[in-house]
């Protein structure tokens, strides 16, 4: 796909951090870019840097995200690339020693739910509506209509103790992608996911500096966190070689997480 000022694109999660490095790098390649966000300010700011439009949406709620494609459509025209990065989740494990009530407490199953809506329903739900407006586009070369980039973690191979319901949820994400490319293989639209390791994201930097270098030794190469740039940068790769279809793919410096 070639991507020009005649693409447009939604990037979820594009407020900070992985999504706005690549509404950065989409914006950068001459693509027209819808920011969705919870963050309003951030949210703006991006949306006015890439020269785009920002769309309050919350990825829990369909009626949010229905309405956020329909301003970004109006705005910018009908997506040809999806871009999620947002999420939400929680942590715990799957019994934990509750010091207070001296014993072992179950990590609930709301909490579990909760996980498993902002992370995978969350991507059905993004990536869904995408590939619905996606299919009324004209074919380009090839055929193709659309591309959707999903982000799942590396924690969905190598969970950590606690992330139970990360991982899970994340494994799921990787699980959507290749029955999902099939399903709409015959419309031209494809399918891919990004498993970033230990990226260098707002939240992660507000972490104590022997954590962060410590995190960084851990990394086999290169001895430190991954730029958000360089999630960008594969982003766009992803949306505009075609050839790349059904595929989960890590970008981690080759690191394989310890069990904590």
């Amino acid at each position: 796909m070639i991507i020009d000022s005649s693409t447009s694109v939604v990037v979820t999660g594009g407020a900070s951090g992985l999504g706005r490095a690549a509404a950065m790098a989409l914006a950068a390649a001459g693509a027209k870019v819808a920011i969705f966000d919870v963050n309003e300010a951030k949210g703006e700011e991006v949306a006015k840097a890439v020269g785009g439009v920002f769309c309050r949406v919350d990825i829990n709620d369909e009626d949010s995200v229905v309405a956020g494609y329909a301003k970004s459509r109006a705005a910018i025209g009908q997506e040809r690339v999806l871009i999620h990065c947002a999420m939400t989740s929680r942590r715990g494990k799957t019994l934990a020693f509750d010091k207070a009530a001296g014993k072992l407490k179950r990590l609930s199953t709301a909490d579990y739910e909760a996980g498993v809506q902002g992370t995978l329903v969350a991507s059905y739900r993004l990536a869904s509506h995408a590939a619905e407006g996606m299919a009324t586009l004209p074919p380009l070369e090839d055929g193709e209509r659309g591309c959707i980039v999903l982000t799942a973690s590396v924690a969905a191979q190598d969970g950590q103790i606690g992330q139970v319901i990360y991982a899970s949820a994340k494994a799921g994400v990787n699980g959507l992608v290749l029955p999902m490319a099939r399903d709409l293989s015959d419309l031209g639209i494809r399918v891919n996911s990004i498993m970033p390791g230990i990226f260098a994201t707002p939240l992660m930097l507000g972490a104590a500096q022997n954590v962060l270098d410590s995190l960084s030794a851990s990394v086999p190469f290169p001895k430190r966190l991954g730029k958000p740039e360089e999630f960008g940068s594969l982003a766009l790769e992803l949306a505009r070689n075609s050839y790349f279809n059904g595929q989960c793919i890590r970008l981690d410096g080759a690191i394989r997480m310890a069990p904590r």
